[in-house]
């Protein structure tokens, strides 16, 4: 048997809890919070004890689909990002830079909506960001 605590920031919110999840032989068993933290001191919310529930939900996507006519198919992540990339384009080369928004969400790093916006403003030339924490 092999035990492992990995220590890893909740998902859930911009608070920033440490957590360890706990794994066994390779699989997540559990969630444990981190006693050190500022904010937390050694407590977590349901959403934080549950932080792991999604990893083996049975409807999880686990690769890329990309619909054709009626149907989604499974794709590679560079065959969806390039379509993703390609249709902005279009978009914005059609439409304006300002035909397209961006949101946000608090379940990520500051630093991952830092470069959200800085993906809308440098390379599609917006300025329409917005975060769910502002509303």
């Amino acid at each position: 048997m092999e035990y492992q605590n990995i220590l890893t920031t909740c998902i859930y919110c911009g608070c920033g809890c440490p957590l360890y999840v706990q794994i066994l032989d390779g699989e997540i068993v559990g969630v444990l919070p981190s006693k050190e933290h500022p904010i937390s001191r050694g407590q977590l919310c349901i959403k934080g004890w549950n932080a792991t529930a999604f990893v083996y939900h049975s409807d999880r996507l686990k690769t890329p689909l990309i619909r054709r006519g009626d149907s989604l198919e499974e794709a590679t992540w560079a065959q969806a990002l390039g379509l993703v990339a390609q249709r902005l384009a279009t978009i914005r080369d059609e439409s304006g830079p300002d035909s397209i928004g961006f949101l946000t969400s608090a379940k990520c790093t500051n630093e991952e909506n830092y470069l959200l916006q800085k993906l809308a403003r440098a390379v599609i030339k917006t300025n329409n960001v917005d975060h769910c924490a502002r509303l």
